[in-house]
């Protein structure tokens, strides 16, 4: 199934940022090989060429590493997995805070919408 982009930034970046995740999560664990970037282009209906930019950009972050011919892996260095995931809570922290300021929402209103949204939901869950 081809992954879902938006209009708001390049494709290669939200590709990026869809790797990123998945190396989160686990999909891809520390020292894994990733399927090759023909492989992931198919899977995400791009070129192969915007695959390859997305990579690098990984590469350039200490994500990802190749090894030449052989493809390229996740790092085993869980120093730089949290200092990736460090900078992208931080800017998705950033960016959330940014639109509630331009609402005229306080940091201190954002935290409790925060909190209400949280139980809200633990609440659903439970009810289920």
């Amino acid at each position: 199934m081809a992954w879902t982009f938006s209009g708001r930034e390049a494709v290669y970046i939200q590709i990026a940022d869809i790797i990123r995740q998945d190396i989160f999560k686990g999909k891809y664990p520390l020292g894994s090989q990733l399927p090759t970037v023909r492989q992931l282009a198919a899977e995400a209906a791009v070129n192969p060429n915007t695959m390859q930019r997305a990579l690098l950009s990984l590469e350039d972050e200490g994500l990802l590493y190749s090894k030449g011919t052989v493809g390229r892996f996740v790092t085993d260095d869980e120093a730089v997995l949290l200092e990736a995931k460090e900078r992208m809570i931080k800017a998705s922290v950033r960016q959330l805070l940014d639109g509630a300021l331009s609402l005229g929402i306080s940091p201190q209103a954002l935290a409790e919408y925060i909190m209400k949204e949280q139980k809200e939901e633990r609440d659903e869950c439970s009810d289920n």
